[in-house]
C-alpha cells in the first residue's frame, strides 16, 4: 500500500526501537526508506535496521545542528526530488531533569527537552514541506503522560503535551498543501530510550494490569500503525492523536 512512496523515518537507536519497527512496516509495505543516525558511536546499531529495510540513504543527523539537519534533505531531494513522508521519533531529557519533580525542573533542561523533543519537529517539517509539493504525511510519537498524569514521567508529560499541540498546529497550517501531520502514542514499551524513566517497570506492570488487551503493545503494531498513517487509507486523518496501547488510555 505504499510502493512508490518515499519516507525519512528520524529516531531509529537500534533494532528494538520505535522508529526500526516503523521502517520496517514501511519498507514492507513497499516504501523507500531514508534513515539517519544521530553519531558515529550510534552508527553501527542503526546500521542493521538500514540494511533490514533496503535503505536508500542512511545520513548523520544531530537535530541541534542545522547544518547537518539541512543537508539531509538536500540529500533527500538530490536523490529523490521529493517526499512522501516524515516519521521524527526524538526525545530526549537529561536524567537530573527527568528523574526530578516537574516543579524542580532546571531551566536548561526544560529547555534542552523542549528543543530536541518538540521544537526538532517544527525544523523538520518546515524543510520537509517544500518536498512535499503535491502532499505527504508527517508522524511524530507521543504518550499518554502528555494528556494525564502518569507517575514518574515528571517533566515529559509538559513536554508530549507541547508535542500533540504543535501536531495540532501544523496540521492546520499544512493542510491547504494537502500535507497530514498526525501522532502515534504508543503504550509503554521496553526499548532503550523509556528505559531511561524511573520506575519504568512500574508502568510496564500497570500498562499490563489495567489496559482493555491486558497485554502490552508491540513495536511492530507501532510500525504497522505508522504505515496505515502514512497510507492513502488514512487520507482524511490529519491533526489526530491516535493511541495504540491496548485501550490503556482509556482506563
Amino acid at each position: 500500500m505504499l510502493r512508490g512512496k518515499k519516507g525519512l523515518i528520524v529516531g531509529v537507536a537500534n533494532d528494538h526501537s520505535i522508529a526500526a519497527g516503523c521502517a520496517k512496516a514501511c519498507h514492507a509495505a513497499g516504501a523507500d526508506i531514508a534513515l539517519t543516525y544521530q553519531s558515529e558511536k550510534s552508527r553501527r546499531f542503526v546500521q542493521p535496521v538500514a540494511e533490514a529495510v533496503e535503505a536508500d540513504l542512511l545520513l548523520p543527523l544531530d537535530v541541534t545542528d542545522s547544518a547537518q539537519t539541512e543537508a539531509v534533505f538536500t540529500e533527500i531531494e538530490d536523490r529523490w526530488g521529493r517526499l512522501d513522508f516524515l516519521l521524527h521519533s526524538i526525545a530526549y531529557c537529561p536524567r537530573e531533569d527527568l528523574h526530578g519533580r516537574v516543579v524542580d525542573c532546571s531551566r536548561e533542561g526544560f529547555a534542552t527537552a523542549m528543543d530536541i523533543s518538540v521544537h526538532s519537529l517544527i525544523r523538520l517539517a518546515r524543510l520537509a514541506e517544500p518536498l512535499m509539493a503535491t502532499g505527504g504525511t508527517i508522524l511524530t510519537v507521543s504518550y499518554h503522560g502528555a494528556e494525564k498524569v502518569v507517575d514518574h514521567y515528571n517533566i515529559m508529560g509538559p513536554v508530549k503535551a507541547a508535542l500533540e499541540s504543535t501536531v495540532r498546529y501544523l496540521s492546520v497550517e499544512l493542510g491547504p498543501k494537502n500535507i497530514r501531520v498526525n501522532a502515534m502514542s504508543p503504550g509503554p514499551l521496553e526499548t532503550r530510550a523509556a528505559s531511561g524513566i524511573d520506575h519504568f517497570d512500574a508502568l510496564i506492570d500497570d500498562a499490563k494490569a489495567h489496559a482493555p488487551l491486558h497485554r502490552l503493545t508491540t513495536i511492530e503494531e507501532v510500525g504497522a500503525l505508522s504505515a496505515c498513517l502514512v497510507s492513502d487509507f488514512a487520507r482524511s486523518v490529519s491533526g489526530n492523536t491516535a493511541y495504540i496501547d491496548g485501550g490503556h488510555h482509556v482506563v
